[in-house]
């Protein structure tokens, strides 16, 4: 005894051979890197079989080896750590696919109320490719007043913008589509109320 505390070596404990091999190439006795090196491949082979998903698994794997690697100095003193990140594992892939179900399920309900997009008659692509080329904000009044048939005052409102700036963008607009497409702006009715 020193100091009143029992300080034995292992030379003083009676150990077999097999206990003292099993102390020296366990992972108890590595350090984490060796841990972590002999232990990745099986522990993302796991969750591949768990999950499916070869990123969801090697994800899961290294959020596994975080949590031990935070705990690192009491989980290397435990008998066996690679069954302790095993659990870790298996819990993280269960909670994953709870997640997975219920995003599956939103976009579900998602799907099942989503609006059929607004479709452009086909004969109506020159003009909407020569709105795309506009500015954007020209562009946009564009597409607000044609498209969603909104007057300048819904449109000013829509974009925050002052009415007379919304006018202007829908002449300019108006002007660089017609000349796009070789037209006058009479001619197709592109020319509209601006006062509305």
């Amino acid at each position: 005894m020193i100091d009143g505390q029992d300080r034995r070596t292992v030379a003083d404990v009676d150990l077999d051979s097999a206990t003292i091999e099993r102390l020296v190439t366990t992972p108890t006795s590595q350090n984490f890197d060796a841990f972590y090196q002999s232990e990745y491949r099986a522990l993302v082979g796991l969750a591949f079989a768990l999950t499916g998903s070869a990123t969801a698994a090697e994800e899961l794997a290294q959020e596994a080896f975080v949590a031990a690697f935070k705990k690192w100095d009491r989980i290397r003193s435990y008998d066996d750590p690679p069954a302790w990140v095993r659990r870790v594992l298996v819990n993280r892939c269960r909670s994953w696919g709870r997640r997975r179900t219920a995003e599956v399920r939103a976009m579900t309900r998602l799907r099942d109320r989503r609006q059929p997009l607004a479709m452009l008659d086909s004969h109506n692509d020159d003009f909407w490719a020569a709105v795309r080329s506009l500015p954007a904000r020209q562009a946009q009044v564009l597409a607000l007043h044609y498209l969603e048939d909104m007057p300048v005052t819904e449109i000013a409102a829509t974009l925050g913008l002052a009415a007379g700036s919304v006018k202007s963008h829908l002449h300019r607009g108006r002007n660089n589509v017609s000349a796009a497409l070789g037209l006058t702006p009479d001619s197709q009715g592109l020319a509209g109320e601006e006062q509305s």
